[in-house]
């Protein structure tokens, strides 16, 4: 069952998503999603996903690995939102959580009932789109909101002539 979104309900606007995975066609998905939200009065999401590791051998290492990637996660986050602000006068909404990025973008949609659109951005390698477009194109990715996925090419003035 699909959550209902509440965008029209009283106090409640549209958030768009945007996932941070390092790539470097994320700044441009950071950028769409931005100047999409200031151009539709909506709101701004960034996710940074940490995938789970294989460091549970001995706990001191995996507290310490998993400190490390939430301080990255944090650190990577702040550099993400200081460009909304830079390019579209928004300021975004920040989360971190662990576990499987699929899965993870499905809990958050559940959760915040005001996504209403996941935006996300293809690479432009010959291997194809991207980890994360790959994933969410998979069979089993389908999502109960419309995803963008935005050109890595796109220039800072095609984005605005198109948001």
């Amino acid at each position: 069952m699909v959550t209902k979104r509440l965008i029209k309900e009283a106090g409640h606007r549209r958030k768009f998503l945007a996932v941070i995975d390092e790539t470097p066609e994320c700044e441009r998905a950071v950028v769409y999603a931005a100047r999409r939200a200031i151009g539709t009065g909506g709101g701004l999401i960034l996710l940074y996903v940490i995938e789970p590791g294989d460091f549970q051998h001995w706990l001191g290492v995996e507290q310490v690995m998993r400190a490390e990637s939430i301080e990255n996660a944090e650190a990577s986050l702040s550099k993400y939102a200081a460009l909304a602000r830079d390019k579209a006068g928004m300021e975004a909404e920040t989360v971190v959580r662990e576990g499987v990025a699929v899965e993870q973008i499905h809990a958050l949609i559940e959760e915040d009932q005001d996504i209403a659109i996941l935006v996300l951005a293809s690479g432009a390698a010959k291997e194809g789109p991207g980890p994360l477009v790959s994933s969410v194109a998979g069979r089993n990715a389908a999502f109960p909101i419309p995803v963008t996925v935005v050109p890595y090419n796109l220039s800072d003035e095609d984005i605005e002539s198109l948001s």
